[in-house]
């Protein structure tokens, strides 16, 4: 039998849990500060394969791949800009292999790093052929939904959605990163959470919401003001509080008791898809699986 499509799952009503930060758990496993993640991909498939596996068995529906920073912008900075074809399949074809059958796994596109013109160097036509080349990866690694995620400008996040919609049929999963301040909850670039939803609803995202950020706290701050502002499902997956730096790792204090009762008002509040972001790990996110089943039952 054909596997039920996200979106459709999704507008049934079905709570989804995804995963949960996939940079600190290669941290705790050994990955070294400094080096790049996707090439972990290929040198360590057996650690990244058991994050994968690890956030599988605490209740995952939705597991992303390790290529957040899997452009080619990105990958230059580590001299491998020509293996975004490399990194990114094989990360995928990871995550299928030991994805059930009745489970998704979401392809992980995070923003070039560069400021775009007229502001920066980068040109938008270069922002799109970057994206294209890691969405038409990921889909041939048999990814089922592109998440475009940790967004600070809009701009990016629209063409990286016109690149994923261009070269791939898969569903999109669109998020932005807000912080309080005195203005309110806006990105590093100043996107406030109304613009956010407007924008990338009009590019065409067919979920949006927030992940990273300072905690489940602020993540409740913003999904109680964007809920009223769409009808599309929203997805947020909330740091675990601030990192502290102890001897060069980050260690995040938001333990799974701690963030439980911000889980649960997230989806009192009415988001589709929660999980977790940075700090977050299978203990998190099976709390969340606690919260979802009883929520749901």
């Amino acid at each position: 039998m054909a596997k039920k499509n996200i979106l459709d799952l999704l507008e049934s009503g079905k709570i989804l849990l995804c995963d949960g930060g996939m940079g600190t758990e290669l941290q705790k496993r050994g990955m070294p500060t400094g080096v790049c993640p996707e090439e972990y991909n290929v040198s360590h498939p057996e650690i990244v394969q058991g994050i994968y596996s690890d956030f599988l068995a605490a209740g995952s529906d939705i597991i992303e791949t390790n290529t957040f920073g899997g452009n080619r912008a990105r990958l230059a900075l580590h001299n491998f800009e020509n293996r975004v074809t490399e990194f990114c399949c094989q990360a995928a074809e990871l995550a299928r292999s030991v994805c059930p059958e009745d489970k998704y796994v979401g392809g992980s596109i995070g923003p070039t790093g560069d400021l775009l013109e007229p502001v920066g160097p980068r040109s938008t036509a270069d922002a799109f052929d970057f994206f294209a080349e890691q969405a038409e990866a990921l889909a041939a690694g048999g990814v089922d939904i592109i998440f475009v995620e940790t967004m600070m400008a809009a701009e990016e996040a629209e063409i990286a959605i016109k690149a994923v919609k261009e070269k791939t049929n898969m569903p999109i999963i669109s998020t932005m990163t807000f912080e309080l301040g005195k203005a309110g909850l806006r990105t590093m670039w100043g996107v406030d959470v109304a613009t956010a939803v407007q924008r990338l609803t009009d590019a065409g995202a067919d979920v949006i919401g927030a992940n990273c950020g300072k905690g489940f706290e602020e993540m409740l701050a913003i999904v109680e003001e964007m809920r009223p502002l769409t009808s599309k499902p929203i997805i947020a997956q909330s740091n675990a509080g601030i990192a502290d730096w102890v001897d060069g790792q980050a260690i995040y204090k938001e333990t799974p008791d701690i963030s439980r009762p911000k889980a649960q008002a997230l989806l009192e509040k009415g988001v589709n898809i929660i999980g977790g972001c940075c700090g977050t790990g299978p203990e998190h996110i099976k709390m969340m699986r606690e919260l979802i089943d009883t929520f749901t039952a």
